[in-house]
């Protein structure tokens, strides 16, 4: 029978959702154009790969591979509880921060209900709070390309529900600060959950970024988001984590599919939350090689945006598809502007020293 002959019925609201669309594996790109080498600045993942003792945890963990994860995370529940001075009830994990996102409307969206978030900003968002049956509002960003919280203060109404501050943001890199956070907190009725998602929140380097764990006890509708996939360098394992008060929390807990992360994931993140120095050394290559691509933009005249994450937004004046290609066929994969509405712009993650030369030689090439 052909496929398109099939009078399977989907929902509605998959005719309004598009796939999710990942960056070009490295082996793909291999294959398809006959290269060698090929690099990847397209996923933010962090390049000097993950702690050793992240490695050898996982390795440890392979004698338990027949058996079902803690479906507490207990280890890492307690180690991130005595890291952060808080009570081992008030964190929630998922499969990275995409797994506990697609939760959050599933616990307090109800079809027809409206959740408030920026554009362009993560795209699960919105799919999250369509599958849930929910509106999803949308708030453009400032000239700027920072979050406009006065006109997001502006949309909240009886029918809200949720609302997400991606800060920093993704894609764009831009931060609000904490004077601004505190400003448009005290605007929301308490009804209302506020996920503040802070997937980078370890590479950021402005002294005047939100502190968002002080706030837990001042304003228990919020939900603070975190994950291992960027920093700690482990993306593959899936793993992230809320944080709130224990209703909160529990509210979460009965929308979670048991044994919803991993035991390679668990001994990984709990391993590297020991590894200090592995976390530092990232950080500071991070904002060396970031103030590299700064210095390389600005010498070839190409607008960029000051960035708080490890990658930056840079607008190349031209088709970000026919850039992307371009740079694709000399084996540097990056993420094209378009697929944010940002069409002449391309967000390219900070790698190692030498992979951001040969980026900034090609793009000169191409450009």
């Amino acid at each position: 029978m052909r496929v398109d002959s099939m009078k399977i019925q989907i929902r509605n609201v998959l005719n309004d959702i598009a796939p999710y669309i990942p960056g070009k594996p490295i082996e793909d790109v291999k294959r398809e154009l006959g290269l060698e080498r090929v690099i990847k600045l397209a996923s933010n993942e962090n390049p000097l790969g993950c702690s050793s003792k992240a490695k050898e945890a996982m390795v440890d963990a392979i004698n338990k591979s027949a058996l079902y994860p803690d479906g507490n995370c207990t280890d890492l529940r307690n180690a991130l509880a005595e890291k952060m001075g808080l009570k081992p009830t008030q964190f929630f994990f998922g499969a990275g921060s995409d797994g506990i996102i697609e939760m959050i409307p599933k616990a307090f969206i109800e079809p027809g209900d409206e959740s408030i978030m920026a554009f362009p900003s993560f795209p699960l968002y919105e799919t999250s709070i369509k599958l849930a049956g929910g509106i999803c509002v949308q708030v453009p960003l400032d000239k700027n390309y920072c979050f406009d919280l006065d006109a997001m203060a502006e949309k909240i109404n009886k029918r809200t529900k949720v609302i997400w501050l991606c800060n920093p943001n993704n894609p764009t890199g831009t931060m609000y600060t904490r004077e601004q956070q505190d400003a448009f907190l005290q605007k929301v009725p308490e009804n209302i959950v506020v996920v503040l998602d802070e997937a980078y929140y370890e590479y950021v380097t402005r002294e005047d970024y939100p502190e968002s764990l002080a706030l837990l006890d001042k304003y228990p509708n919020i939900i603070i988001l975190r994950t291992f996939s960027k920093i700690y360098g482990l993306a593959s394992a899936r793993i992230g984590y809320a944080i709130s008060n224990e209703t909160m929390i529990g509210y979460l807990e009965r929308v979670r599919s048991p044994f919803n992360v991993c035991t390679y994931a668990q001994v990984a993140a709990t391993a590297s939350l020991d590894d200090e120095e592995f976390k530092m050394l990232s950080y500071s290559t991070n904002k060396e090689n970031k103030e590299f691509l700064y210095n390389e933009f600005n010498k070839i005249g190409l607008r960029y945006l000051p960035s708080e994450t490890n990658f930056i937004m840079v607008d190349t004046a031209k088709d970000s598809k026919e850039v992307f290609q371009a740079l694709l066929r000399k084996g540097i994969i990056v993420r094209p502007g378009y697929v944010f509405g940002m069409n002449t712009w391309l967000r390219v993650t900070i790698g190692t020293k030498e992979e951001c030369e040969e980026f900034v030689e090609a793009l000169k090439e191409v450009i």
